[in-house]
C-alpha cells in the first residue's frame, strides 16, 4: 500500500459505503423514502453530467447500451437502493445493513442455477453459515413480523438483495463491456432518480417539503455526493490498482462499520444473537467468495 492515492480509494469505499446505511436511516426520519432516493439519484446524475462535460466525454450511448443501462439501473438502484431506503423507515440500519451482507448468498446460488459457477462442499458450508445467521435474527424477533410495518420493512430488504443479486448475475452472465463508465453512470442515475421521484409522488401519503428537517436533507445531500459519487469513482480506481476479489473484502468492513455506527449515533439494540447472526453471515460470504489471491501482492497493467 505504498500508493497513497489506492490507500485513499479503499479507505473511501470502506467507510463511505459503512455510512450509507446511517445516512439513510436519518434522511427517512422526514423525508418519506422515494424522496430520498430518487433525489439522491438525480443530483448524483447532475454531478456525473458536469464531469461529463469538463472531460468532453458527454455523448449518447445507443439504444441497444441504453436498454443495458436501464435493466441495470432497474435492478441495482431503483429496486436494490430504493427498496433499501424505504425499508429502512420500520427496520434499523444495522439490520439493513447485515440482511444487504447476505446478496451474495442469492448472486452464488443464482449463478449456480444458471451453470455459471460450480457448487462445492466449502461454498455449501458457507451457504448453510450464512442461512444460520439469518435464523439468529430473526430468532426473537418473530413476534415483531406480526407488526405489519416492521413485516414490509423485512419483505422490502430481501426484494432489495434480490434486486441487487439479479443485476450482478445478469452483469456476469452477458459479460458487458463497461466501455465509459462515468458514462454508464450517468444513464443509470438518471432513470433510476426520475422513475424514483415519480414513485415519490404516487405513493408517499405525506410529503410536505416544510416538514424536512436541515438534518434529512444533508444526509441525503451526502448519500448523493459521496454515497453515490465519490465512493463509486474510489471504487473503480482500486480496481484498476488490485484485483476484484480483494476488492471485495470491503464489503465485509462496511457491515461492521454501519451496525457500529448504527448503535454509537442511533442507539440501535445489538443483541448477542446480533452480533453473532453478523459473524455467521460474514463467515459465510467471506468462505462462499475465498480464492487464495485474496491476499496475495497483485499489479494490473
Amino acid at each position: 500500500m505504498k500508493d497513497y492515492r489506492l490507500l485513499f480509494a479503499v479507505i473511501t469505499v470502506a467507510l463511505v459505503w459503512g455510512t450509507t446505511f446511517l445516512a439513510i436511516r436519518v434522511a427517512v426520519e422526514t423525508i418519506p423514502a422515494w424522496f430520498v432516493a430518487g433525489i439522491r439519484q438525480f443530483l448524483a446524475s447532475l454531478i456525473m453530467l458536469s464531469v461529463l462535460i469538463y472531460r468532453k466525454q458527454f455523448q449518447w450511448i445507443g439504444w441497444k447500451s441504453l436498454g443495458y443501462q436501464i435493466v441495470f439501473s432497474i435492478l441495482m438502484l431503483v429496486i436494490a437502493n430504493g427498496m433499501t431506503t424505504v425499508a429502512e423507515e420500520t427496520v434499523s440500519s444495522s439490520l439493513a445493513s447485515l440482511i444487504n451482507a447476505a446478496s451474495p448468498i442469492l448472486v452464488f446460488l443464482g449463478s449456480v442455477a444458471i451453470g455459471i459457477q460450480k457448487f462445492s462442499f466449502r461454498a455449501l458450508i458457507g451457504v448453510l453459515l450464512c442461512f444460520s445467521g439469518i435464523l439468529f435474527i430473526f430468532w426473537d424477533g418473530l413476534k415483531d413480523l406480526a407488526n405489519p410495518e416492521y413485516r414490509m420493512g423485512v419483505i422490502f430488504l430481501f426484494c432489495a438483495i434480490s434486486g441487487w443479486a439479479s443485476g450482478t448475475i445478469f452483469t456476469k452472465k452477458l459479460n458487458i463491456q463497461s466501455g465509459n463508465i462515468s458514462l454508464n453512470l450517468f444513464y443509470q442515475f438518471l432513470f433510476a432518480g426520475v422513475v424514483q421521484i415519480i414513485f415519490a409522488f404516487v405513493f408517499s401519503e405525506k410529503y410536505n417539503f416544510e416538514n424536512w428537517t436541515l438534518k434529512s436533507i444533508s444526509a441525503m445531500l451526502y448519500l448523493s455526493v459521496f454515497g453515490s459519487v465519490a465512493a463509486f469513482f474510489a471504487f473503480h480506481y482500486a480496481l484498476t490498482k488490485i484485483s476484484p476479489v480483494q476488492v471485495s473484502i470491503m464489503a465485509y468492513v462496511n457491515t461492521i462499520i454501519a451496525i457500529f455506527l448504527g448503535w454509537l449515533i442511533l442507539n440501535e439494540n445489538i443483541s448477542t444473537k446480533f452480533i453473532i447472526a453478523t459473524v455467521f453471515i460474514i463467515c459465510g460470504v467471506f468462505i462462499i467468495n475465498y480464492k487464495p489471491e485474496m491476499f496475495k501482492k497483485q499489479k494490473i497493467g
